[in-house]
């Protein structure tokens, strides 16, 4: 999902329309367009690519007149980027405009109902079809034909509808959404960032509402149509905090810039339908002369490299381990010519790091690191650099860097089995499309888990919360336990579960919360087992799993859902939500969440 925005009032909309539009650039888009209506009429201006080609279309909204619109910015799920496919759509009758983020996942039987009774598409969204549902009803009053028209939609979505007779609807299902509340005009957005340069009273849609705006106020509903009393939120912050994004703290800005950051790292390094690495200048003969890959890294980092060791094992058949830079560097490192060694490390002056990385090199290891920052001491200290270009990350607990360096890991793992001969095509290609589709899971990650501020509320508390899971779930627990130990202060720590009963299961006693990771269906069976021993000793269980499955409902407490994606990709997506549990955990407990006592972003010494 990316950004929406609506208002109404006295003054032109499209200058406010696109401000708002450029508050939500850090979700991440490909086009971008806005609708208004004058004089009856609704004037649609969209393009394919940034806010501000649609500026310069419009001179910052002056050439579009009137005092009443919605404004999107799109990234790509059904069609491609391009200015038909871009938001808003309008209705062949031209009465309505609709912009809307999320899927309606039986579009494609709606579609073909609405061609057979004789309405005309013009592009290859999902989203064509609410314009043209809207139109179907659309010899009812507009309140009735949005109602009637919500009501066939299957999905997780939140539209935004114009109407030519003046009227502005806002609808929420499964996706942030909020209202503004002017004097003499109103608003809705998808974020509250779109909306504090004007006003810092909101209110918050629940899933199944739906708004009506009108410059002098705003009527929230129920699916039914009956009116529903909504309380009036105050927003503490203000514009002045733009330099975190109209964020509190710079970790939830960050978090947010996930599925942006991800585009950027993934997206320049696909090319005709194939990965390229061009950075990592080894030749096809030296690729196949590596007969075992040693990751090194600190903190996040190595446990980013522990996600990695599972997929390039499993794709490439190739003995991978993770060392922690501080142990390797003084360990004797066994490494030779036929070793590749890969650093990681967001900042790329982690003194341990670089350390090890002279102790593997006077051995012979070939050498890479993946880093961030741009001419860094381990990027020029390497054979080969990969940069994750995740931009500028100031929180000292890392987020998109975690992200990032997986992400790359991912595609250097697919890579080199490519170049191996050990993936075929068929399952090169199902990787390569989900790879691609992983910066829309972050953001369905962020908006599936809207609710993980209340679960903080719950959990807060603790002494010590606990982290289990299997495979690749446990390579996320690690990150996830540290992630809540370094900013919150509780005592937080990871176990494999099938560890459980050897000693671990001691520490369980009633009431122990227990994070439990069971997204690796390959071991869902086995993990229920180690849920419902823990269980039987009294545990309250926070349960991680795939969206969709309802089998562990019977199990947890609390849940939280992940997008399904391959196997070996879900990591990516899953530890967005325990990001965000760390971080409002932390803000319950009153913490200094950007700069956690004790900690430095960049560890430049030993």
């Amino acid at each position: 999902m990316c950004g929406i925005v609506g208002f109404t009032g006295s003054r032109q909309a499209a200058p406010i329309l696109l401000e708002g539009l450029k508050r939500l650039e850090y979700r991440g888009y490909d086009s971008a367009g806005v609708a208004v209506l004058d004089s009856g009429d609704i004037s649609v201006v969209k393009t394919r690519g940034m806010i501000k080609n649609l500026c310069e279309m419009t001179h910052d909204g002056a050439d579009v007149k009137g005092c009443i619109g919605v404004g999107h910015t799109r990234w790509a799920t059904h069609g491609v980027p391009n200015d038909v496919n871009a938001h808003p759509h309008l209705s062949n009758n031209g009465r309505f405009a609709v912009v809307h983020n999320g899927i309606i996942e039986n579009y494609a039987q709606l579609r073909e109902e609405l061609i057979s009774s004789g309405i005309k598409f013009k592009s290859d969204t999902d989203t064509e079809v609410v314009a043209h549902l809207l139109e179907y009803y659309g010899d009812e009053d507009a309140k009735v034909a949005v109602m009637k028209t919500a009501a066939r939609l299957k999905g997780s979505y939140v539209l935004g509808v114009l109407c030519n007779d003046g009227r502005l609807f806002a609808i929420r299902e499964s996706g942030p959404l909020i209202l503004g509340i002017g004097v003499g005009e109103n608003y809705f957005a998808s974020d509250v960032t779109a909306l504090i340069a004007h006003t810092k009273n909101v209110i918050y849609l629940d899933d199944g509402e739906f708004a009506e705006l009108t410059p002098d106020k705003i009527t929230v509903y129920d699916c039914t149509g009956s009116p529903v009393t909504k309380p009036v939120s105050r927003v503490v912050w203000d514009v002045e905090a733009a330099e975190k994004g109209g964020y509190e703290h710079f970790m939830l800005k960050e978090i947010m810039e996930q599925p942006r950051a991800l585009k950027a790292t993934i997206e320049p390094r696909i090319k005709d339908g194939r990965i390229v690495l061009e950075e990592l200048g080894l030749t096809d003969e030296e690729l196949r002369d590596v007969n075992k890959i040693v990751i090194t890294a600190c903190g996040s980092a190595s446990y980013a490299g522990q996600v990695g060791r599972y997929v390039i094992e499993e794709l490439c058949r190739i003995p991978t381990q993770v060392e922690v830079a501080s142990e390797l560097r003084y360990r004797g490192p066994i490494v030779d010519s036929h070793t590749l060694l890969i650093a990681v490390s967001q900042s790329g002056e982690t003194a341990d790091t670089i350390a090890a990385i002279r102790e593997c090199k006077e051995k012979g290891a070939r050498t890479m690191a993946i880093v961030n920052v741009v001419g860094s001491t381990i990027a020029k200290l390497v054979d080969h650099v990969v940069y994750t270009w995740a931009g500028p990350e100031v929180a000292v607990a890392t987020t998109k860097g975690y992200t990032t360096q997986v992400a790359i890991l991912d595609m250097l793992a697919i890579y080199l089995a490519d170049k191996l001969g050990r993936i075929d095509k068929e399952r090169y290609d199902q990787l390569l499309g989900d790879l691609q589709e992983i910066p829309s899971k972050i953001q369905r990650a962020i908006d599936l888990n809207t609710h993980v501020q209340y679960l903080a509320e719950r959990y807060y508390q603790n002494r010590a919360i606990y982290f289990i899971g299997r495979n690749l779930d446990y390579a996320s627990c690690m990150e996830g336990s540290l992630k809540l130990k370094e900013i919150s202060y509780i005592f937080a720590e990871a176990y494999p579960a099938g560890e459980l009963k050897h000693g671990t299961i001691a520490l369980i006693e009633s009431g122990s919360p227990v994070v439990a990771l069971a997204c690796y269906e390959r071991l869902f069976d086995k993990m229920v087992s180690n849920i419902e021993e823990i269980k039987a000793r009294g545990a309250k269980v926070l349960a991680v799993a795939l969206e969709g499955d309802k089998r562990i409902v019977s199990q947890a407490d609390d849940f939280i859902l992940i997008p399904r994606s391959d196997p070996l990709l879900v990591p990516i997506a899953e530890i967005i939500p325990l990001q965000l549990f760390a971080y409002y955990v932390a803000k319950a407990n009153g913490c200094d969440i950007d700069k956690p006592k004790n900690l430095a972003k960049s560890v430049t010494v030993e």
